[in-house]
């Protein structure tokens, strides 16, 4: 279970990298400086490095020669004081040595800045853990980290604290000491005015826009706020920036961030072990305690901390309402009419706690407005919030912020593009309009684009609660329950609104469906029942996980209950954007409805006056949806299901595709896609905006398909299965066959054609020409195949002879003559077989495309869209 899971959450790391995936928070390296802060004959403090050259120092001051009686104090977590321009923190001792959750956001951006996920106010810029300590006299930011552990009660917690010492961010001189000797006073000026990653802006912003310093002329603290439990820190940093967003000609960029300092709980909240067969979020540690004979890893899930208010009730097995609801505001700055359908989506979880025996658990509301609430502000890290961005990007996304020492949720701020309703709008037009006469029209009525933002709405809140995509919830349903009213209209499209199962696709004219998109289903309440299920009695966390497993158990082998994670490519089951349990049977029902569609693409985008823009748009929407088909049909060839077990589960985890499915997979690419599509291509709309690059539109998706069956890392797995199972196996043999047959079947090759054909060879020339697979240092063989990656050393491998003998029989049954334009092409088919089989000049490789319609949009205006 250790292994499988340590692999699981490295596949994680390297599937992120590698294929741009995942959601939830955003992390960046925090700048681990140190500052001192020193006072000048003139009054003022400068910020030097330790190592540098200190100016001498004073003594240290009375408390009343600094805070005059007149000075208005800010009582709170720390008391805070404004003399002269300068900001002071008194720190009680009490509150040294405290782990404090220090956030930083933007509050506000210049425009048009092109580092995705730091363009927007409120978005997340840092996040840290401080420790204040005093020594002698000096105070100290420390940061703390926690990735090795040991209890206090094993001989091995001073090792592990001998191998872990905290980090200094920086010093403060000790200005005086308070009324009552219980604390000190510490000058923050330099520190929240300063250059530090912590409380400024991060690296790839510097890099983006070449920046050198902070200037300070330019930049200043605006406001110190305390509670009594966090302090709010806002500023305005003006940088020397050699490049700028809107105007070089200033030499400086400017921002306005807010740090939130949130004083963590001192008992921390009871940790929660994961389980790679329920998906959460979570962190790591390794834990030198365990009393193992290795070092062993422990991982928490992401949750935020529910208890009942009456747990005698909740032991009865009644429904109770916690002792802290779950919050979230809406920002102000959202169109009035969109924020009801967002606090729907919010609220539409209370369903799942219901599972977990919570009723009332969560909750969304309004901000409150400046004359209810003064002191709300969206960046305080009390709060979660729903931010609302003026951005053109297409995207929402779910991020949370949780307490390093037990996974506890402490906040999140939900990132909401303004422009996700046109990719929704898309979306829901492109995949139901030929069931759905409300998804045909350019602008949606108020409620329809309303009840697709609520869908939209909770699955970012999902994100929130700690649950990650699940891609395997769609398999669940059988093909055909899709096209039933009544089955939709209860379960909707899937099991979970984690998966990326968009809208119903399958349903056909006539089926009588108008239940389309997914909503909180089976697998919901499940996953909320097993993360925030309260049990009494004091128990640890490894008794409660035994509970937690007889539960599990009990619903291994029911698809409703499956988890399947992101970031592989190996099981058909955990795609992106798919419906039901055969790809090939739903994709042919998609491709009936696309090819409805079409034709009426122009009457339903039109509006008067306008160019053909949208009809263009929409028409590319069709061809991505398509090539989305395609790829989920590919990835049943070569293809294993996953299913993570533990020792005391019968069964393999991994399990090789049956060969007959893997044969359906290509009957459907030969008829589907090698089998000219024509209907993409002759209609009177493609006349409309098409400046002749039809033949490149197919030709695209055609070999890019055709590159993804070919990949060395799915041959690779044929070969593994061939090995393993012989003649039950869906072998590379077959593949090469059942290709040949469709791509160089009988009759003349119109343009279509002869393009697929010099693919396919270019395809396998590639493979020819490829001497070892993609290598990714520290990732081990397992790990890569955990992705889809499956190593090879084609050099060494049987991919080379069956190429070449692939080759020979192409060239061997190229027919002879033809008009002018076949028989050039057959000439020079055989041209390029002969020069590849005995080449003459030096080879230039073509390696195989990536498979189409693996990510959540095929031209993604992002790296990773979160939605």
């Amino acid at each position: 279970m250790t292994k499988k899971l340590n692999q699981g959450l490295y596949a994680s790391m390297i599937a992120a990298a590698v294929f741009a995936a995942s959601c939830a928070s955003k992390k960046h390296a925090a700048q681990q400086v140190t500052l001192k802060t020193s006072s000048t004959p003139g009054g003022g403090s400068t910020a030097t490095a330790m190592l540098g050259g200190a100016p001498k120092k004073e003594g240290i001051k009375k408390f009343s020669d600094i805070i005059t009686p007149k000075t208005k104090a800010d009582k709170g977590l720390f008391t805070t004081y404004k003399v002269d321009g300068k900001y002071y923190y008194e720190i009680p001792d009490s509150l040294l040595n405290r782990e404090m959750l220090v956030v930083t956001r933007f509050v506000k951006t210049p425009a048009n800045l092109k580092t995705f996920g730091l363009q927007y106010g409120g978005e997340e810029v840092n996040d840290q853990v401080w420790k204040w300590e005093r020594h002698d006299k000096q105070v100290m930011i420390r940061v703390p980290s926690y990735s090795l552990k040991a209890d206090s009660t094993t001989d091995m917690y001073e090792a592990v604290k001998n191998s872990n010492i905290d980090a200094v961010l920086a010093s403060f001189d000790v200005k005086a000491y308070n009324k009552d000797t219980t604390g000190v006073l510490i000058d923050v000026t330099d520190f929240y005015n300063g250059d530090v990653t912590a409380t400024g802006i991060p690296d790839p912003i510097k890099k983006a826009y070449k920046i050198s310093a902070v200037d300070a002329s330019r930049s200043y603290i605006d406001t110190i706020k305390s509670f009594p439990i966090n302090t709010e820190v806002r500023t305005l940093k003006t940088y020397r920036a050699a490049e700028s967003p809107t105007d070089n000609s200033t030499a400086a960029i400017t921002f306005e961030l807010n740090t939130s300092m949130l004083l963590l709980p001192k008992v921390p909240m009871k940790a929660r072990l994961m389980d790679s067969r329920v998906g959460y979020f979570g962190q790591r540690q390794t834990d030198y305690g365990t009393g193992a004979q290795k070092s062993e890893v422990t991982a928490y899930i992401h949750r935020w901390k529910l208890e009942p208010k009456d747990p005698a009730a909740y032991a009865r097995g009644e429904l109770v309402e916690p002792k802290k609801q779950i919050v979230y505001y809406i920002d102000p700055a959202t169109p009035k009419k969109w924020v009801p359908y967002l606090i729907m989506g919010i609220n539409d979880w209370n369903k799942a706690f219901e599972a977990a025996g919570f009723k009332n658990a969560i909750i969304g509301k309004p901000a409150p407005t400046a004359k209810e609430d003064p002191e709300f502000s969206t960046e305080d890290a009390r709060y979660s919030v729903v931010r609302y961005f003026a951005s053109d990007v297409q995207n929402a996304y779910g991020p949370h912020i949780s307490d390093p020492r037990t996974g506890e949720i402490l906040e999140s701020h939900v990132g909401w593009y303004h422009n996700v309703m046109s990719l929704v709008h898309d979306w829901y037009m492109v995949q139901t309009a030929a069931v759905n006469p409300n998804a045909r029209a350019p602008k949606f009525t108020d409620e329809q684009m309303g009840q697709l933002i609520r869908f939209v709405s909770s699955h970012e809140i999902g994100h929130t609660l700690g649950l990650p995509h699940n891609f395997g919830s769609s398999y669940a349903y059988k093909v055909d329950s899709l096209r039933s009213k009544h089955f939709t209209d209860t379960h909707g499209t899937a099991p979970s609104i984690m998966d990326y199962a968009r809208f119903n696709y399958i349903a056909q004219p006539g089926d009588g469906v108008t239940h389309l998109y997914p909503q909180i289903g089976e697998y919901d309440d499940w996953a909320i029942k097993w993360g925030y299920s309260w049990f009494p009695g004091n128990k640890t966390p490894e008794q409660e996980k035994e509970t937690l497993n007889v539960w599990t158990k009990e619903r291994a082998g029911n698809p409703l209950y499956y988890y399947g994670r992101q970031g592989t490519s190996i099981d058909p089951r955990l795609q992106n954007e798919d419906l039901g349990d055969n790809a090939m049977t739903a994709s042919t029902y998609g491709i009936a409805n696309l090819k409805r569609i079409l034709p009426n693409l122009e009457k339903w985008t039109f509006q008067k006056g306008e160019d053909f823009d949208d009809l263009q748009e929409m028409y590319g929407q069709v061809l991505t949806q398509y090539n989305r088909y395609m790829g989920h049909v590919i990835t049943n060839v070569g293809g294993m299901s996953e299913n993570f077990k533990t020792y005391d589960q019968k069964g393999a985890v991994y399990t090789f595709i049956a060969k007959d499915r893997q044969h359906e997979a290509l009957v459907f690419l030969n008829k589907q896609l090698f089998a000219t599509p024509t209907w993409l291509i002759n209609n009177e709309e493609l006349s409309k905006f098409d400046n002749g690059v039809m033949l490149n539109r197919i030709k695209a998706v055609q070999v890019n398909t055709l590159g993804a069956v070919l990949s060395s890392n799915r041959l690779a797995r044929m070969y593994d299965n061939e090995g393993k199972n012989g003649a039950a196996a869906y072998t590379v043999a077959d593949l090469f066959n059942d290709l040949r047959v469709g791509i160089f079947n009988a009759g003349k090759p119109d343009a279509f054609k002869r393009n697929l054909q010099r693919g396919y060879v270019e395809q396998l020339k590639g493979l020819l020409n490829e001497d070892v697979s993609r290598t990714f240092p520290g990732a081990t063989s397992a790990q890569l195949a955990s992705m889809g990656l499956t190593p090879i050393n084609t050099a060494l491998s049987d991919i080379k002879p069956m190429v070449r003998a692939e080759l020979k029989r192409i060239d061997t049954g190229l027919p002879k003559g033809g008009d002018a334009i076949t028989a050039a092409h057959y000439a020079d088919l055989h041209l390029r077989i002969k020069e590849t089989l005995n080449p003459t000049h030096p080879v230039i490789n073509f390696p195989a495309a990536p498979a189409p319609g693996r990510g959540v949009q095929d031209d993604e205006k992002t790296s990773e869209i979160e939605f």
